[in-house]
């Protein structure tokens, strides 16, 4: 017996589809269009071709901002992954302690963006922050505001604290979903830790991992809320990112073409290292899923 399948359920998600199409490719237009014209006001408009994405891609300022996004992005993913998987595994799986957990890992994901960068500002001054004040009584030179190497370091545990605890939630999913019966099968053959880790765990939060390298890089890449409020981008241009450099151009200078053009680039670098982060996991979990049923036969 043939089984009907009917598709009519599909008209009524259209009107939300062409709903987010007509808001998401209206904006990308406006941008398109200014990003290959030059204005002087007045509504006035005069073709400029490619020239504004030979400035970007020429220019070191936007060099500068690149390495530092990079840079940061790179110590992002270094520190919350593994330290997600290493809280993660370290969670309980059953009991009161659970729910416990699971909610003190999820209150910094709760907080917004200015609010996190707000606290950190404050916290990191000598005058009135616990921090700041505890460092100088220490007698520990710090001052996000002056030092450069000062203000990388609070950038990256501010976000280290706020973000970690989407990795250690993802993980701990992968974790909770691997049947009992693994384990049960690892300790029958003496499996250690570190094997128990290596072959069960690690493979079965291949999924999860995926997705939190994905998030992380994207919002750490695209990161601009906290470290404006607390830093400026500064001192001098030390943590200015591509998008505090971004609105910079676009708000602070007015320059409505390049700064169009700096924004396609951008997206353009996201989309292209997001690609390749998801080719490389997604080989890496096909090869070792190869590698485990050419062991089982």
């Amino acid at each position: 017996m043939q089984k009907t399948v009917n598709n009519k359920a599909w008209l009524m998600v259209l009107p939300v589809f062409a709903l987010v199409a007509i808001s998401a490719i209206i904006p990308l237009m406006t941008v398109v269009n200014y990003s290959v014209q030059d204005t002087f006001g007045n509504n006035q408009f005069f073709w400029a071709g490619t020239e504004w994405f030979s400035d970007i891609l020429h220019s070191e300022r936007f060099h500068d901002a690149l390495v530092r996004n990079l840079s940061f992005s790179a110590a992002i993913l270094a520190i919350e992954i593994p330290l997600g998987i290493g809280i993660a595994l370290s969670m309980p799986r059953k009991g009161i302690w659970v729910p416990v957990c699971l909610i003190l890992m999820a209150l910094p994901l709760l907080i917004p963006w200015n609010v996190v960068g707000t606290i950190w500002q404050v916290f990191g001054r000598a005058d009135i922050g616990l921090l700041g004040y505890t460092l100088d009584a220490l007698g520990i030179q710090y001052n996000y505001a002056q030092n450069a190497v000062d203000a990388w370091v609070t950038v990256i545990v501010m976000d280290v604290w706020h973000w970690t605890s989407l990795v250690v939630l993802l993980c701990y999913a992968g974790l909770v979903s691997i049947p009992e019966a693994y384990y049960q099968a690892a300790r029958i053959d003496g499996a250690s830790r570190w094997s128990v880790f290596r072959y069960i765990q690690l493979p079965k939060m291949h999924r999860v991992l995926l997705i939190a390298v994905l998030l992380r890089f994207m919002d750490s890449f695209m990161i601009y809320t906290e470290p404006f409020v607390v830093t400026g981008g500064g001192p001098g241009n030390a943590t200015t990112f591509l998008s505090i450099d971004l609105v910079k151009l676009a708000i602070g200078q007015f320059d409505l073409g390049p700064a169009a053009a700096m924004s396609l680039i951008y997206f353009l670098i996201i989309l292209l290292m997001s690609w390749v982060f998801y080719t490389i996991m997604t080989n890496y979990g096909s090869e070792n899923s190869d590698a485990g049923a050419g062991e089982k036969g």
